[in-house]
């Protein structure tokens, strides 16, 4: 086994959370750029059937350790097996409304699993993080484009936990500036990979529009339901800056590049600098789909704000990066990801099983 003194491989990425939705689009460009990757994940709300399609998209698959991040010897013993040159943290829940209804168990898991990842990476002289973080960090507290340097004022435990995360990360930094920190902020990720092989499988009803409107369209559900129809936006509801998962996840890689680049602890936004509402993302979807989409305005979702959209100008500027991908790609994609996944990831495919060491939860 490698001990925590030998040199570091930064060939070797380890992904958190590499099976969930944005992780597995992650892990898909780090592969196609040589990168070797480990994901740990527990599965508690991804399936392992990912790995098979990153295999169906890549011909190579990640190694998997099926871990939670909060177990902190198990997280060891991944880091033993390699000298990792950085990782990609993903792991945590990602509900804005559920999080308003059990904070405790927003708190509990997405503060709680940075500190511990935090703790095995110091050990292991592993310096180099990207974090996933949240747009959700902003709040109502600043007037949109929203850019690094606005106000934050997280509305909700989710947002919250983000930012709680992003002043440890900003402590760590300070207390040893050999660490390499990047937080990406992203606004709304949408769409799916364009084979059809990878896309957002929501465990019940959607908390993300574009999948709800992609369930609607494919009849598995009957309407959709808009939170709020009342919000001071020229159609009354709510504007977010919707952008390409492939995007986003080429966005890490320009991060990964760059990291050495920066110093301490580094926020950075990821998003298209436009603002989309949701009647808007609804009319393109059935532009994309051909399909009409059925909906009923409700009562405003507790935590959500009126408007929110970025001013990506310094991922362009630090990154080398932007956003290439338009809204009707989303919605063409996240349509495709739909028809040839019916039920999800449970959906049968010709394509190989993906294989890993595996950990008791």
């Amino acid at each position: 086994m490698a001990s925590a003194g030998r040199a570091l491989d930064d060939r070797w990425i380890l992904v958190t959370g590499g099976a969930g939705y944005i992780g597995s689009h992650v892990c898909v460009e780090l592969l196609r750029r040589g990168y070797a990757v480990a994901v740990v994940d527990s599965l508690c709300n991804s399936r392992l059937e990912v790995l098979s399609r990153i295999h169906g998209i890549c011909g190579e698959k990640p190694e998997l350790f099926r871990v939670d991040v909060r177990d902190y010897h198990g997280l060891r013993e991944v880091f033993e097996t390699h000298r990792f040159g950085a990782v990609l943290h993903f792991a945590g829940l990602k509900a804005v409304g559920e999080s308003v209804s059990e904070p405790i168990r927003y708190y509990r898991n997405n503060v709680n699993s940075a500190m511990t990842l935090c703790q095995v990476m110091e050990e292991f002289g592993v310096k180099r993080l990207i974090f996933s973080s949240s747009a959700t960090v902003y709040g109502a507290a600043g007037v949109p484009p929203f850019g690094e340097s606005a106000p934050l004022a997280p509305a909700n435990p989710y947002g919250r936990a983000k930012l709680m995360v992003e002043d440890i990360l900003r402590d760590i930094a300070q207390a040893n500036l050999e660490w390499r920190i990047c937080s990406l902020r992203y606004f709304n990720p949408a769409g799916a990979h364009e084979s059809g092989l990878l896309g957002e499988d929501p465990n019940g009803t959607p908390n993300n529009l574009m999948p709800y409107v992609s369930q609607v369209a494919a009849g598995r559900l009957p309407e959709l339901q808009i939170f709020g129809g009342d919000y001071p936006t020229p159609d009354g509801t709510g504007i977010r800056d919707y952008i390409h998962v492939v995007d986003l996840a080429r966005g890490h890689v320009s991060a990964l590049q760059a990291l050495d680049e920066l110093e301490g602890m580094v926020p950075i936004n990821l998003g298209t600098g436009q603002g989309y509402s949701v009647l808007q993302v609804v009319q393109a979807f059935q532009i994309a789909s051909g399909r009409k989409i059925p909906y009923r305005i409700v009562e405003r979702r507790p935590g959500d704000v009126a408007i929110s959209y970025a001013d990506p100008t310094l991922a362009h500027g630090l990154l080398g990066w932007r956003a290439e991908k338009s809204l009707h790609d989303m919605c063409a994609d996240a349509w495709r990801w739909e028809r040839m996944n019916p039920e999800g990831y449970l959906t049968a495919k010709p394509l190989s099983h993906a294989v890993g060491h595996s950990k008791a939860e």
